[in-house]
């Protein structure tokens, strides 16, 4: 059975969407940090998207391909299998991809039972949300910039609490650090 991982990249204090390709954009990187992102994607399964991320992601993964740095990153996002979760997207897909149909639960259970390796959700918006709050997150991956940075939405506003077990942390040169939790079981004194 598969493991759900999200895997998100964060400021500080939380801010999640991409920044833009400008000198002060928040995502920070080094060797270490990029070679820990490769080996994360080349151990996975498959890719599980929300639309914005899907069209996101869609739209600047193929054009990476043949730039320098960016060439083995770019043929394992490209070649991976993705699966789209959209309540406006019709198939088929482009991009490797393919709409799950149905209800989310219910795909993304099948999914984990028909894989064996990674399942990486890159995002923390809507979908992701819903499938932390269906019990279906099995770790969750936070490579946290050295920022704090005041624009966009922060990261699992209105979820709710969730505790969190930490499994392991690495830091890296630039002051990057990646923090690997899962949800702790619920406790029979709350």
């Amino acid at each position: 059975m598969a493991r759900l991982i999200v895997n998100v990249a964060i400021t500080v204090d939380g801010a999640f969407q991409a920044p833009a390709p400008e000198p002060q954009g928040w995502l920070v990187t080094d060797p270490g940090s990029m070679r820990a992102g490769l080996e994360m994607w080349q151990a996975a399964d498959a890719m599980v998207l929300g639309r914005r991320t899907y069209e996101g992601l869609s739209a600047v993964w193929p054009r990476l391909a043949g730039v320098p740095g960016f060439e083995a990153y770019a043929a394992r996002m490209n070649g991976m299998p993705k699966y789209v979760a959209s309540r406006s997207l019709t198939g088929p897909l482009e991009w490797n991809a393919t709409l799950l149909d149905g209800d989310l639960a219910k795909s993304v259970s099948r999914l984990k039972d028909e894989h064996d390796g990674n399942l990486i959700v890159p995002c923390a918006g809507e979908l992701t949300r819903a499938l932390i709050a269906h019990g279906l997150v099995d770790e969750l991956w936070f490579t946290v910039s050295p920022y704090l940075w005041s624009d966009g939405p922060r990261i699992f506003d209105d979820l709710g609490p969730v505790r969190l077990e930490l499994l392991s942390t690495t830091t890296f040169p630039s002051g990057v650090v990646r923090l690997c939790y899962r949800p702790a079981p619920a406790s029979s004194g709350e």
